[in-house]
């Protein structure tokens, strides 16, 4: 354990060799100017996908939030406290973001506790959330197939949003479904013309 924090503090010793020592420009014009991303991503709290990682990005590059199975609520306006769509908002109405990608993954414990119906053993909140994305026959799936399902109920909820709508409709906004495969490495993305995932190409 102490070896673990050992290794992120070298990882903060290598960022700030990186962006500002070896070249402060990224992180002075970030601090100039602002964030400016384009790209949104709503990934999974899961440790083994990060968004920045995988697609090695530097600071300012993406605007990401994550939560547990990397899920879309619906638009709700009540008194409830909803961080997600609070992200969506900013991203999207106040920084103008032109790319959303959802991104899935293999082997989601999130997905794994809506399959076992709430079998946890800590469960004040995980299971009523997972359960946004519960289908009639959900549990006729297997783990990684009822994921790339919920990329799609994701898309679905996005689409309640006004304002993810109506960028969508003129194509100032493009909604991305994309599944990372942990043991291969490899992003799958939702292809409309086949209903199918394919191989991300590069």
């Amino acid at each position: 354990m102490e070896d673990d924090f050992k290794k992120i503090l070298q990882g903060y010793k290598a960022f700030r060799n990186k962006y500002v020592d070896a070249d402060p420009s990224i992180m002075h014009s970030l601090h100039r100017n602002g964030q400016q991303p384009k790209i949104m991503v709503i990934a999974c709290c899961d440790a083994r996908v990060d968004p920045a990682l995988i697609l090695q990005c530097d600071p300012g590059d993406l605007f990401v939030v994550r939560n547990v199975a990397n899920i879309v609520p619906p638009y709700e306006q009540d008194k409830g406290h909803h961080g997600t769509s609070a992200a969506l908002e900013f991203g999207i109405c106040l920084l103008d973001i032109a790319h959303l990608i959802i991104l899935g993954h293999s082997q989601c414990g999130g997905i794994k506790a809506l399959l076992e119906n709430g079998d946890v053993k800590q469960d004040d909140f995980i299971t009523n959330w997972v359960s946004l994305i519960k289908t009639p026959n959900f549990k006729n799936h297997q783990a990684d197939d009822y994921a790339k399902l919920s990329l799609a109920q994701s898309y679905e909820n996005c689409i309640t949003f006004p304002w993810i709508k109506a960028r969508t409709q003129t194509g100032k906004l493009t909604i991305h479904l994309w599944f990372f495969d942990i043991q291969t490495g490899q992003i799958y993305t939702y292809t409309k013309d086949t209903q199918s995932y394919q191989t991300l190409l590069v």
